[in-house]
């Protein structure tokens, strides 16, 4: 008798054990953007949800150390504003600034340390668009005019018929998607849901798109466009998305932290804005740009792509993001472009994760974020982080 009350009371645990994980899931889901959870919410979500890991491999890409103050201001719409009362206006987590190899600041705020692995959002969308160059240059990939549908069958009749490769890494695919943050039923934010596990596929979700322009016509930043490039690796590469990274990206650039990519309930990663990745090695993977493709010893991705990658090669790529101030934006392949004489780019992500490069000064800066008021002014601030990133590197940086 004691037996079986101890096997029953052992199967109600068990059960209610399988219960608390998806209400669990579903608690962290809803609260995922709740103003006073933002920095505890972004360097968590690895753990709440499912995940596949891009392994570190073992010799680390280390960096010299010769740690000096930021400038104490820059300027901003014809105003002298203060570097600290921008970091701390935008809750900044982590930031860190990298000069030819050294490492010349790097700090941690509001609970964040070294080892916190922070989620990346659109910054994803750089390293997605790095990986589709190593597949272009292993021949994998063809040529980006090929259309996705040529890799992805599923899409055909969908709005990404007669979509070019080339089309989706400009956000150029015309397709009809909604991508407001503020919104819960908008596009990106039932795309979000269904990447940690809510809801249906990624696929089955893109392959209903609509488009509402003529491919290759047009602007018009969508976040669907890159988890079509997502899904066009996969079917070329014959690999999910974090194991072609981990040898081909994480593991060649001495990356020291394992990387987490969220995935939905197929165990399709989330390549438009769900991986997981330590401050240093978001300076790692700038530093490979900075350096065209070289980096710790090994060429990684090839200079020609690295030079399409950050050129607006079209009218409508050259100004896509304008506030008055004086910063305007163009894009390339997954990366924004600002104007102006200093050639730098950048990654960008909501809530104010950022890699910024610059190759004339020879400076990195990667920057984790969790800016609380960014459905109200979040392209203002990170139109504004621009001309703070430039005068770090003109404080730090090297003509």
């Amino acid at each position: 008798m004691r037996r079986r009350i101890l096997v029953v009371l052992l199967l109600v645990l068990l059960a209610s054990v399988a219960a608390y994980k998806p209400v669990m899931k579903m608690y962290h889901g809803l609260t995922l953007f709740s103003p006073d959870k933002l920095t505890v919410n972004f360097r968590s979500l690895d753990r709440w949800f499912a995940v596949r890991s891009v392994a570190a491999g073992p010799e680390k890409a280390d960096f010299n150390y010769d740690l000096q103050d930021l400038p104490q201001t820059y300027v901003y719409a014809g105003q002298t504003k203060s570097t600290a009362q921008f970091m701390e206006d935008t809750q900044t987590t982590g930031l860190i600034v990298t000069r030819g190899g050294t490492v010349v600041y790097e700090e941690y705020f509001l609970g964040n340390s070294a080892s916190s692995r922070c989620i990346l959002w659109s910054v994803s969308k750089s390293i997605v668009s790095a990986l589709v160059g190593i597949a272009v240059e292993e021949g994998l990939i063809r040529d980006l005019s090929d259309p996705v549908t040529a890799y992805v069958p599923s899409l055909a009749g969908s709005g990404y018929d007669g979509v070019s490769i080339k089309d989706a890494l400009q956000m150029s695919s015309g397709i009809r998607f909604i991508e407001d943050y503020a919104d819960p039923k908008s596009d990106v934010n039932r795309m979000g849901s269904i990447s940690v596990g809510v809801g249906g596929t990624l696929e089955s979700f893109l392959g209903k798109l609509e488009n509402e322009r003529e491919p290759g016509s047009s602007w018009k930043y969508a976040s669907s466009d890159t988890q079509v490039l997502g899904m066009v690796l996969r079917v070329a590469t014959g690999r999910d998305l974090a194991s072609y990274a981990q040898e081909k990206l994480w593991q060649p650039a001495g990356m020291e932290a394992d990387a987490h990519w969220l995935v939905d309930k197929a165990g399709v990663e989330a390549a438009f804005g769900g991986l997981n990745v330590v401050l240093r090695d978001m300076a790692r993977f700038g530093n490979i740009y900075l350096n065209n493709g070289f980096w710790n010893g090994r060429q990684i991705i090839s200079p020609e792509w690295i030079r399409a990658s950050i050129t607006p090669d079209a009218p409508r790529l050259r100004l896509v993001e304008s506030d008055g101030s004086g910063v305007n934006m163009g894009y390339g392949y997954q990366w924004w472009v600002p104007d102006g004489e200093e050639g730098d780019f950048l990654a960008m992500g909501i809530y104010g994760q950022a890699v910024y490069v610059n190759p004339r000064r020879g400076v990195v800066v990667a920057k984790t974020s969790a800016y609380r008021d960014y459905l109200k002014d979040g392209k203002a601030m990170e139109l504004e982080s621009v001309e703070f990133f430039r005068a770090i590197a003109r404080a730090f940086g090297t003509l």
